[in-house]
């Protein structure tokens, strides 16, 4: 069947709405737009003439996460967050230390990251950023008791409205865990810092 652009801009507009995360164009032309002859240069067009229309609203059509989805102005949060009653999860500091070292330095073994940060990494510091589901493993390094590789994940980049790894700032020393952090406080994703518990000498099990 053929669609005009309006109708198409209407239809992935709505999908977005409705689906309320991020969503590729292959999820677009393989599920609402299957029955529908267009191509992907074309539905491309039509998620950028919608960024261009939401530019100057409260709500904005984002590209993150290697797909798009609509999200709130960051300028608006300090008066939305009055909405929920709940508040954002709190994690300790060796959880946000070894969730940057993952991220920065992927993929990377538990060994990897006990090197980078100094201190052994508690098994509850993995086992709460799978939970999350920002790392995953990827495979297993060729050495001997084949440790497991650790990665991000899509959710990982979705939480912290980045499209790509790529797109994590970058540091001048990425084994210095003070110039990490404060690349990570000064970039989009300074959600880590914002969320993080006060600095202990031990790893905290209140994850």
């Amino acid at each position: 069947m053929q669609i005009n652009q309006q109708q198409l801009k209407q239809l992935i507009e709505a999908s977005l709405f409705v689906m309320a995360k991020t969503v590729s164009i292959k999820q677009l032309i393989d599920t609402v737009l299957a029955d529908f002859s267009v191509s992907r240069p074309r539905v491309k067009e039509a998620l950028q003439a919608l960024q261009q229309e939401y530019q100057e609203r409260g709500i904005n059509l984002v590209n993150v996460a290697g797909g798009y989805r609509f999200q709130t102005i960051e300028t608006l949060s300090p008066y939305l967050q009055r909405l929920w009653q709940e508040k954002a999860p709190k994690y300790s500091r060796a959880t946000l230390e070894t969730l940057a070292v993952i991220a920065y330095r992927q993929p990377v073994t538990r060994g990897d990251i006990e090197l980078v940060r100094g201190v052994a990494v508690g098994s509850h510091t993995i086992k709460s950023l799978s939970d999350r589901d920002w790392i995953k493993i990827v495979g297993h390094k060729e050495v001997p008791g084949r440790p497991a590789l650790y990665a991000t994940t899509s959710e990982f980049l979705a939480y912290f409205g980045l499209d790509t790894i790529a797109d994590l700032p970058a540091l001048s020393d990425a084994e210095s865990l003070a110039a990490l952090f404060s690349g990570v406080t000064n970039s989009k994703v300074n959600l880590l810092a914002n969320e993080s518990t006060p600095e202990t000498t031990e790893e905290s099990t209140n994850e």
